[in-house]
């Protein structure tokens, strides 16, 4: 039988900063595709002059774009990166490896993030597993929303991470942490309107605010990363109190 073949998969909205630089990290892959929700930006030029297959298709959730491009993909494996993802060798050789000798079906990649510029080891950044790499065959994604794929057979966890140039700034942080709560409040809600929940006493925004500060901050170890493990805590906190206040609002 003939060597395993992967498909490296970067699903794109408007990635002119990132693709580039994506790409060229996967140029060890046997191919890549760009799954592109119709990018208005310069994403699909710098993807095609880079040498990547690109392929555009509607948005409509992140399981159902997942489950679209596996469909595109024609090799053994694939291996899902997002644009603000690097490759490393290491990771590629680990990947090759796995491949060709490993009975796993799909494995679990850590990930080095860097947050506002600096590598986060710390409050639950590290080691941040993700289920990126599958035999294509035997995986599908379910659930809209932060999806879940779904293998059949064995998960294995890698040792060499995905590089993950997570947040540039706090705006960016705060904005896409708004858009978790809203809708991490929204499920809440859904739960507690089907008799699934509890609707929060007065007080629970309050507690949770603490307990996720102490579980990221002392549990998690976010003291490790000093005065920024100590922020970003602080932050996440904060979060977990606006979830659970609108949930009591309604």
């Amino acid at each position: 039988m003939g060597a395993e073949t992967i498909t490296a998969v970067v699903l794109t909205l408007n990635e002119e900063e990132h693709i580039g630089d994506c790409l060229a990290s996967l140029g060890w892959a046997d191919k890549r595709l760009v799954f592109d929700s119709f990018s208005q930006d310069k994403t699909v030029s710098l993807a095609e002059a880079a040498g990547a297959q690109v392929v555009q298709h509607p948005f409509e959730n992140y399981a159902q774009q997942r489950n679209a491009a596996l469909a595109a993909v024609e090799t053994d494996w694939v291996f899902f990166v997002d644009a603000d993802e690097r490759s490393t060798p290491a990771l590629a050789n680990e990947i090759r490896l796995v491949v060709a000798e490993r009975p796993e079906r799909g494995w679990y990649v850590p990930r080095h993030n860097y947050i506002f510029g600096k590598l986060t080891l710390g409050a639950g950044w590290y080691p941040d597993y993700q289920a990126r790499l599958f035999e294509c065959a035997k995986v599908r994604y379910e659930r809209p929303v932060h999806e879940v794929a779904v293998v059949e057979g064995e998960l294995g966890y890698l040792e060499e991470p995905l590089v993950h140039y997570n947040y540039r700034n706090v705006a960016q942080f705060h904005k896409t942490q708004k858009g978790y709560t809203a809708y991490e409040a929204g499920i809440l809600k859904g739960e507690i309107e089907a008799g699934e929940g509890r609707k929060p006493k007065i007080y629970t925004p309050w507690t949770q605010a603490v307990r996720h500060f102490w579980w990221r901050y002392v549990t998690l170890a976010g003291y490790r990363d000093g005065w920024h493990g100590l922020r970003l805590s602080g932050y996440m906190g904060y979060y977990e109190w606006v979830k659970y206040w609108r949930v009591w609002r309604g």
